[in-house]
């Protein structure tokens, strides 16, 4: 089934100028850009990107702990990682993309790679251009630097593409 997918390239992914190459990946896996644009997102769109409904902060304060940290409250964890979030990709420019292949949203996390980078499978974007950990990010005190934000299913890319398109 043919699906459309939000893809962001976040301010490490452009600040390395890695965009060319980003593009370049998505398109040779068998995805096309419909829509781009570069540009520097606002407080309020990002709040809504990276919401703070316990329930999302849980899921992400579980990917520390999944990585080895040490972590009491998952939630805690979470809001701190989503309010650094929020603090990166607002520092700088980010390129947003609206993608369409078969299986689009599937295959273009494939493409992606894992969240962490340095357990992101070779081959992936993530895997072979990501510099950064988990593990160290936490110890840094600020997120991950992983290049990319790509929808995980129907329901999120639907929502999301609205946010970043309306």
């Amino acid at each position: 089934m043919i699906q459309k997918t939000l893809v962001l390239i976040k301010p490490d992914g452009v600040k390395r100028n890695l965009i060319g190459e980003i593009i370049n990946r998505f398109e040779k896996g068998g995805l096309k850009v419909l829509e781009m644009q570069m540009l520097t997102a606002s407080a309020e769109i990002l709040e809504k990107h990276y919401p703070s409904d316990e329930e999302y902060l849980r899921i992400i304060g579980e990917k520390s702990k999944a990585a080895g940290d040490q972590i009491d409250d998952v939630v805690e964890q979470g809001r701190k990682i989503v309010n650094a979030l929020r603090e990166f990709m607002a520092s700088g420019p980010i390129v947003k993309m609206i993608l369409e292949g078969e299986d689009g949203i599937a295959l273009a996390r494939k493409i992606t790679g894992y969240t962490d980078p340095s357990k992101a499978d070779k081959g992936s974007i993530r895997g072979d251009l990501g510099e950064d950990s988990i593990l160290a990010a936490n110890s840094d005190g600020r997120p991950v630097y992983n290049l990319i934000h790509a929808s995980g299913t129907p329901e999120e890319a639907e929502t999301e593409k609205a946010l970043w398109f309306s």
